[in-house]
């Protein structure tokens, strides 16, 4: 018997990764929400700080001020990118780098949308900064994204695989 339970079975493997990553950016958020007074903030380095603040909005805040209605649309975003992403992922046969990506998606975009969902914003608490210019915060679910969205720039570049099929 193995000592990996997932060893050879890749799906299980991805949903094990993708409940870990989930787990750690909730956990993360909860942490420092609940260590963090709301709106302050820690300052670590000079150039990076924990902070504890809420984002309504996606990306650097777009749509933050929109007025209510962008919640129900980043619910319906984010599910319309989880759960393709979740199928293919777990139903097709896919390469282990794009499986690892796909597993940093959904883990990121789950964690933000539980957060949605939950409160009807994201709970960030990264803040890199310098000489006064400061990076938007963001959280692990961003950095999972991000992650996965360069894995995928990645993979782009590689030249494509040779088809097995001879011509006819």
């Amino acid at each position: 018997m193995s000592a990996l339970p997932w060893r050879g079975r890749p799906r299980l493997a991805w949903l094990v990764a993708v409940a870990f990553l989930l787990a750690l950016d909730q956990l993360s958020k909860t942490w420092f929400a609940s260590t963090i007074a709301l709106g302050t903030a820690v300052e670590v380095t000079t150039w990076f700080n924990l902070v504890h603040v809420l984002n309504t909005g996606a990306a650097f805040s777009l749509l933050a001020e929109a007025g209510g209605w962008q919640r129900v649309f980043f619910i319906v975003i984010g599910f319309m990118v989880v759960v393709p992403i979740t199928f293919v992922c777990l139903a097709r046969q896919v390469e282990p780098l794009e499986r690892a990506a796909g597993a940093l998606l959904v883990a990121g975009g789950s964690g933000n949308l539980i957060d949605r969902i939950a409160s009807g914003a994201v709970t960030d608490f990264l803040d890199l900064h310098w000489r006064g210019l400061h990076w938007p915060a963001f959280n692990l679910a961003d950095v999972f994204i991000v992650l996965a969205a360069g894995a995928w720039i990645l993979m782009s570049f590689r030249p494509p695989v040779a088809s097995s099929e001879s011509p006819s």
